[in-house]
């Protein structure tokens, strides 16, 4: 079972810290303790998965048994990356040394992993303000006419699945374990910061739509278009829901599925907007502060995102895999053709 396994794992070697950054040039330690399932004598040697990114000493140890053990480990910074320390022994039995294990980055500036943290919380912040404009303008004019009710039916949709998603692998332990078994030495790829997030703009959006509901709108509703991709969002999460029900799939695939749909949504949501704003002639009843509290939020997480590939060398994470780098591209170039209609075509 899943909990026997890591009982056995914690009897054997462990680190302080599976998470390790270190500069060019420069050093830091990490320490090793032995869980008191070891006996016997345990020759243990550290794998690097790259080489020429760092070095360690020692590079290998002895422990016996009937004492108590702390080794410490150097690590030495030779070449920007991400390198992760796995370890070997002698006997060769797995669980010794299946929780040896340290993802190392090395970084070319310390000033420059201050810089991207500091970008980080700005965009946090930025993306979570730029509801408020909207629901200020609503607010005062009593009206919602000028905001498009399919991008914000698109917005709940998106939010929602997308908080299933986070709170999911942040509170459910059973996901977080098909996640470990995918990825043994992986790291959990939602934070607190994203569910936070995700709730909030679900609370934020939930706002607005009340706000749909009791001031004036007009004669705008939801239409038949939004209606038809609702259905077929729908379909997708029910049917993959019933897989996952059934142990057809697993239920952390069924996130992975929400979170596809999310995607769907972040590329398509910002046209109903722009197709009502050109057939109108006017952004009157839309707020522009939304958009530039976004594109100063899309901005600076493109550019953590350059700024880490480039102290970390990494470029192949954001080439290899350009989603997230593409999808924030798009917000803002969506984001630059608002501005556009806003301050030049229909002033």
């Amino acid at each position: 079972t899943v909990g026997a396994g890591k009982a056995q794992v914690n009897e054997g070697f462990t680190v302080d810290s599976h998470d390790l950054t270190v500069l060019v040039n420069g050093n830091k330690t990490f320490q090793i303790y032995a869980g008191n399932n070891i006996g016997a004598i345990i020759n243990v040697k550290l794998i690097k998965q790259h080489e020429d990114y760092l070095d360690l000493e020692p590079e290998s140890f002895v422990y016996q048994s009937g004492s108590s053990f702390n080794q410490s480990i150097t690590v030495t910074g030779r070449r920007a990356g991400h390198v992760e320390i796995t370890a070997s022994s002698t006997p060769s039995e797995s669980w010794i040394t299946s929780d040896l294990f340290v993802r190392v980055v090395v970084a070319k500036s310390e000033a420059i992993i201050y810089t991207s943290i500091v970008f980080g919380w700005i965009y946090f912040v930025a993306w979570s303000v730029s509801f408020y404009p909207q629901i200020w303008i609503n607010y005062r004019r009593k009206s919602v006419e000028g905001l498009n009710f399919d991008f914000i039916t698109l917005n709940i949709v998106g939010f929602t699945l997308y908080s299933m998603f986070n709170c999911g692998l942040y509170f459910i332990a059973g996901l977080q374990n098909e996640y470990e078994d995918r990825h043994p030495h992986g790291v959990n790829p939602v934070l607190l910061n994203d569910v936070v997030f995700s709730l909030h703009a679900m609370f934020a959006t939930c706002l607005t739509i009340i706000q749909c509901c009791v001031y004036e709108r007009g004669s705008q509703r939801v239409s038949k278009t939004a209606y038809g991709l609702l259905v077929i969002f729908a379909l997708v999460v029910i049917v993959s829901a019933g897989l996952a029900g059934g142990d057809v799939i697993h239920w952390l695939d069924f996130l992975y599925y929400c979170s596809y749909v999310k995607l769907t949504i972040t590329i398509i949501k910002y046209i109903p907007q722009a197709l009502m704003n050109y057939r109108r002639k006017s952004t009157v009843g839309w707020s522009i502060g939304n958009i530039l509290l976004d594109f100063t939020g899309g901005t600076l997480s493109m550019l953590q995102m350059i700024l880490n590939a480039h102290n970390y060398d990494d470029w192949a994470s954001l080439f290899g895999d350009p989603t997230k780098f593409g999808l924030g591209l798009f917000s803002v170039l969506f984001d630059i053709f608002f501005m556009l209609q806003h301050y030049v075509f229909y002033r």
